[in-house]
């Protein structure tokens, strides 16, 4: 291998004091001395367990933000190359200049394995029958994990099949027997080497560059929890610091981003089984220790953190100024799902199995419950039915996956709260949304024109704004008139992305989109029709939950369960600086 093939760094030290912050910049080209433009180039601080990112230009230039000083790798890519990383020690210099010297990968199989997992999907959905098993299996086996890695894409024979399909059956993933029938032979067919070299390799085409509207972006990840954990959602809160919790783990972290401390916090089981009240039908993931299973969080007014429990139905406050957990049992319902406060400061969230809203007022102690109505007798059979189903599993071995030819659960999913106080939900499976007044009660129930609504936003104009996960659209419902308008999501090809929620930054009503099978955030701005797509520098990047900081900094976590599958086989939090490292910023760490 000749010498312009390799991976050279030029140091250039400068008036150096260990203490002072140091800058990192440079420049990506191929062996030729082209320039790679839109590569990522991310430095990793070892001790900090912190990776920084920024895209290279249109003549492959790329500059990080200040730095600490410490060691680092610093690693280029660009789908169609071969990744390059050096050791670079930042101590003692204020800038280091490094040409990056990206070799061109010319292996199908690689080309088509650097390939993000929605161009995977693709060829899976190719082979099933109809759109209808299409968007079935896309709702119903993606809503977890990515088909982003080696173990999603093995071929098995039908036993092997038969046994997964019953792994998710039970965590709720339940196919129809004519999915469930087609999708061995489906899932062979496209994950077979004839099949996905000459697709994915043989005719690669990387995903497109970032953007000048994207080019000035500062991506940073802090690897939370272990291979266990899953960080399933993250709120910010107004002290700067970031909560994540960890479904699988039943903890509560907290980083810091100025400094990069993290901080775990035990949340208390009390009297709940492994599994909680669903321990006989929700097996544990290996390396889970579920009891509870924190799933959403928010900030309340007075600054304390609620948290829904979903497995051991319960609601838990965290004071971060005590450090002190309560609970409270959620009495009537089952799977405390989404939550969100109005502006009376009253915490509502969704009730996914049970079809319900809850309400409770953290002031007075007032708690209420709102059944949602069923739009037939069979989903209205299916509710009712799971309390009893719960507690015959005690005594008689129980298989969901039967259920997946019965009426399904409608999954009250998302909640946001109207800017008239109206609280709105989704309902997953039954391709409605609904609006419930807090003072009457009274529901109204509206059908969506695409399927699988999911976590919903309001925007200050009181537009309500809906990813349809299955159906990969953003749309926008308008509250006075009824109407729908839909856009088809950007990621090609057109139709594989599945997004998992969405925020809008009230301050100027853009929209922010999770890009979950793809590695991406999205970015819509209403007034002008407009996408922008920040690709993300970690492979399987399964986002969930949208939040935003100061300076405009967007903030998400990587949630792909089992986590080992996701590259580095870490979750992370994750930091999206639209306009580079600015107020939001917190690269420095001082420890």
């Amino acid at each position: 291998m000749t010498t312009r093939a390799l991976l050279f760094v030029c140091l250039v030290p400068l008036l150096a004091r260990a203490e002072t912050p140091a800058h990192l910049a440079g420049r990506v080209t191929d062996d030729a001395g082209r320039p790679v433009v839109g590569a990522l180039v991310t430095a990793r601080h070892l001790a900090l367990a912190r990776e920084t990112t920024v895209y290279a230009d249109a003549d492959g230039r790329w500059a990080m933000p200040p730095l600490e000083p410490g060691r680092y790798h610093v690693r280029a890519r660009r789908p169609g190359f071969r990744d390059r990383t050096h050791v670079v020690d930042l101590a003692g210099a204020t800038l280091v200049s490094s040409v990056l010297v990206l070799e061109r990968e010319t292996d199908p199989r690689e080309l088509a394995w650097q390939l993000p997992a929605n161009r995977w999907l693709a060829l899976a959905v190719a082979h099933l029958p109809d759109d209808a098993a299409r968007e079935e299996f896309l709702r119903q086996c993606t809503f977890c994990h990515q088909q982003g890695s080696w173990a999603t894409r093995v071929q098995r024979d039908p036993e092997e099949w038969r046994k997964l399909f019953v792994l998710m059956a039970r965590m709720g993933g339940i196919l129809s027997t004519r999915v469930r029938s087609a999708l061995p032979e489906a899932l062979n067919a496209a994950y077979d080497e004839s099949s996905y070299v000459p697709a994915l390799g043989e005719h690669f085409a990387p995903p497109p560059p970032p953007d000048a509207v994207a080019a000035h972006a500062v991506i940073t990840e802090w690897e939370v929890g272990g291979t266990g954990s899953m960080q399933h959602d993250i709120t910010v809160h107004p002290d700067g610091r970031i909560y994540s919790a960890d479904t699988t783990q039943d903890k509560l972290y907290r980083l810091d981003p100025r400094t990069g401390e993290r901080r775990t916090f035990d949340i208390p089981r009390g009297d709940s089984p492994l599994g909680g009240v669903f321990t006989v039908m929700q097996p544990i993931p290996a390396n889970a220790d579920a009891h509870v299973a924190p799933h959403s969080l928010q900030v309340a007014p007075d600054g304390s953190i609620w948290i829904t429990l979903c497995l051991g139905n319960k609601i838990a406050r965290f004071d971060p100024r005590t450090e002190q957990f309560e609970i409270f049992l959620q009495e009537d319902g089952l799977y405390p799902h989404t939550l969100r406060f109005d502006a009376r400061g009253r915490a509502w969230y969704t009730l996914a199995v049970s079809n319900q809203v809850a309400m409770i007022d953290p002031q007075s102690g007032e708690r209420r419950t709102y059944r949602l109505p069923a739009r037939t007798w069979g989903e209205t059979f299916a509710v009712r039915a799971v309390p009893w189903l719960l507690w015959l599993g005690r005594w008689v071995p129980f298989n969901p996956e039967g259920g997946g030819d019965a009426p399904q659960l409608p999954i009250p999913y998302g909640i946001d709260i109207a800017p008239d106080g109206a609280v709105w939900v989704s309902q997953l499976n039954a391709r409605r949304i609904g609006r419930l007044d807090p003072e009457t009660g009274d529901i109204r129930l509206v059908d969506t024109p695409f399927a699988a609504p999911r976590r919903l936003r309001f925007d200050s104009q009181g537009h309500l704004w809906i990813p349809g996960f299955s159906s990969s659209v953003l749309a926008r419902f308008d509250p006075p008139t009824g109407a729908f308008r839909t856009w088809d999501l950007p990621t090609e090809p057109r139709g594989t992305e599945t997004p998992y929620a969405l925020n809008v930054d009230r301050r100027t009503d853009t929209v922010w989109i999770c890009g979950t099978q793809s590695d991406t955030l999205i970015r819509f701005e209403p007034a002008s029709e407009r996408f922008t797509v920040y690709p993300l520098p970690t492979r399987v990047t399964y986002t969930r939950e949208i939040e935003f900081g100061p300076g405009g900094a967007v903030w998400t976590s990587n949630s792909n369960l089992p986590a080992w599958q996701i590259e580095g086989a870490l979750p992370k939090v994750i930091r999206l600086e639209p306009d580079g490292a600015g107020t939001g910023s917190a690269t420095l760490a001082r420890n």
